[in-house]
Parts: structure tokens; C-alpha cells; sequence
């Protein structure tokens, strides 16, 4: 097969994204490790760019100091002078392999992409290392044999912390672009060659659609409860009652369960750090769906009997809580009493 003849147009658009995809890593974060412990409910997260570190980088290094981790700042890493260039050249090259249009440009881009990804790799393994091993032997608190390395990718319990090491937006992007770049060679292989001739729209359409489904993130709404399963976030007594459960989420994406609206009221009153997306109540008279707690309508009375004594009941229709505001002589209340 001649390795230098031209390329197809859809390799072509394919590149074209692909150094999309790659050059926003030069202005979103590309790598995050995010921290939870019971003192942080709502977490510290360390956001990796490509220039910077960001998140909550002075109360990391407050508690590192602690247990003798080395702080962190960007000038200490040489990564952060170099990176974005090395990102915005291969954005480039992968341009320039679209528009020049020859197979052999394509395979050296690639195989030259994937070995910068390994090494890349390796270097943040490197650096993970360093950081959660070295450590200062004057520090506040010694665990002997203990070494507080963050993981890779995954979970790892550190003390009482849990570390989750995960790509970001941009970490997402930049997986997406080596998986463009391979499908390219893939086709120039002709390797979905008879797949492809009938398909070509489809497929094209496809890949851009799942590529940036990969890349869009969003806060979840209400979860189904299990009962007898799920624990309370605040009284951490077991749910036992459908019609009472109520759950919060917060701007990161985590989600709270509660079996009583008095224990969720009562937590929101104790973490005020975290910063709430949304409040959810079940509706009484439908107790599997949950109402966004702007839209209930809140009946309190001693007959209702809630899990925790709050007594509080939700409603999605007007005329539901009138029914049952007359049947337990109930009083409306609002969210707002609530928290008084």
C-alpha cells in the first residue's frame, strides 16, 4: 500500500476535530483529583491544566503540611512552562496532517500523539509518586509506612480522605482526540472500508454527536431511593418510609439522601460550605417521584408521623394538599420556616 497517497474527506474532518478537541486542553482542565472526608462533605477537588493548578489548592497544601507533603505550586513543575506549547504544536501538526492530506503525515502524527500520551502519563505517575512519598520526617503527623500517593486514575483511601484521580473536561478531550486520530488510521487501513461506503453520513454524524455526549456534563436530578437500603446523610438511620424521603444535590454533582425533611433541614443547617444545586421532596401521593422543593407545597401536622418527628409532608397538586391539609387539619409551611 503507497503510504503516501492522499486521504479520504471524512479523515480530513475527523483531523480537523481532533485538533478541536486537542487545543481546548490548552485552556480547560485536563486532570482532577477530588478529596472527601467527613470534616469536608462537600469535598476538595485539585484541577490540573495545562499551565496552572486550580480548585482548592491552599487548603490541600494546608492540610499536606500537616502529614509532610510538599506544597503545590506551579513554578515547581516544568510541565506547567512547557505543556501548552507542546499541546498547541500537535494541534497544529494534526492540521497540518488534514489539509496536506498524506497518509504517511497521518501515521507519523499518530504514533508520534500516542507516545507524548504514554510519556505523559508516565510523568504524572512520576509526579504522583514524588509527591505522596516524600515526605518532610519533622512533619505534625508521622504514620509509619504510610505514604499518601494519590492513584493514577481510580480510587484510593488515603487516612480519611477517599481520592478519586479521573480525567477532566479536557483529559476527556484529549482521549478524544487520540481515539479520532486512531479511527483515521483505521480507515486509511481501510480496515471499516466496506462498512463504511454505505455509512459514511451516519457515522460521521455519529462520532461528533458521542464525541461531544463525552464532553457534556450536567448535575443529576433526584435519584430513586431504596429503602431499607439507602442511609440517612444526616441521622444515618436507614430509610424506612418513601412518602417522608427527601435528598438535596450539589453544584459538583453529589447527591445526599435524607428520611425526613427535619434531617435534611437540620444538615443544610450544619454544612454551610456546601453549596446546594437543587432541593428534592417525594410527593406524599406519589411517593416514587420527587418534587423540586420550590414547586412542593409543605404540610406539617403531628398525624402526618415522619420518620424523625419533623411531621412534614410534600405535594405536588394543589388540590392533593387541600385533601389531606383538611383530613390531619394540617398547616402549610414553607421551606423558609423551615430552616428558621
Amino acid at each position: 500500500m503507497n503510504t503516501n497517497s492522499r486521504i479520504s474527506t471524512l479523515s480530513k474532518i475527523l483531523l480537523v476535530l481532533a485538533a478541536l478537541c486537542l487545543a481546548t486542553n490548552i485552556y480547560l482542565p485536563i486532570w482532577k483529583i477530588d478529596l472527601f472526608a467527613p470534616q469536608y462533605p462537600e469535598g476538595l477537588v485539585l484541577l490540573i491544566y495545562a499551565d496552572k493548578l486550580g480548585g482548592n489548592v491552599e487548603i490541600i497544601n494546608g492540610l499536606n503540611h500537616y502529614i509532610g507533603m510538599q506544597t503545590l505550586h506551579a513554578e515547581n513543575f516544568i510541565e506547567f512552562t512547557i505543556l501548552k506549547y507542546i499541546l498547541g504544536f500537535f494541534a497544529l501538526l494534526i492540521l497540518a496532517a488534514a489539509f496536506i492530506g498524506r497518509q504517511k503525515l497521518v501515521y507519523t502524527v499518530f504514533v508520534t500523539f500516542t507516545l507524548f500520551s504514554i510519556l505523559s502519563m508516565v510523568d504524572f505517575y512520576r509526579w504522583n509518586y514524588n509527591y505522596g512519598h516524600n515526605l518532610d520526617p519533622n512533619a505534625a503527623i508521622i504514620v509509619p509506612g504510610m505514604s499518601y500517593q494519590p492513584p493514577l486514575i481510580g480510587y484510593k483511601q488515603l487516612l480519611n480522605f477517599g481520592a478519586y484521580s479521573m480525567p477532566a473536561t479536557g483529559g476527556i478531550l484529549f482521549i478524544a482526540t487520540g481515539v479520532l486520530l486512531l479511527l483515521v488510521v483505521l480507515i486509511e487501513r481501510n480496515v471499516f472500508a466496506r462498512w463504511l461506503k454505505k455509512r459514511t453520513a451516519t457515522t460521521a454524524a455519529v462520532l461528533i454527536i458521542g464525541l461531544f455526549a463525552l464532553s457534556s456534563c450536567g448535575n443529576p436530578g433526584p435519584r430513586p431511593v431504596k429503602i431499607n437500603e439507602d442511609v440517612c446523610a444526616f441521622c444515618k438511620m436507614t430509610l424506612t418510609d418513601p412518602l417522608f424521603a427527601s435528598q438535596l444535590t450539589t453544584l459538583k454533582g453529589r447527591q445526599y439522601l435524607f428520611d425526613d425533611l427535619s434531617c435534611m433541614t437540620a444538615y443544610k443547617k450544619e454544612n454551610t460550605i456546601v453549596e446546594v444545586d437543587r432541593f428534592y421532596v417525594a410527593d406524599f401521593c406519589s411517593p416514587s417521584a420527587f418534587i423540586d422543593l420550590e414547586q412542593a407545597i409543605l404540610l406539617r401536622s403531628d398525624s402526618l408521623r415522619s420518620p424523625m418527628g419533623g411531621n412534614v409532608a410534600a405535594f405536588a397538586i394543589q388540590d392533593s394538599a387541600t385533601h389531606y391539609k383538611n383530613r390531619y387539619g394540617a398547616s402549610e409551611v414553607s421551606w423558609a420556616d423551615l430552616m428558621r
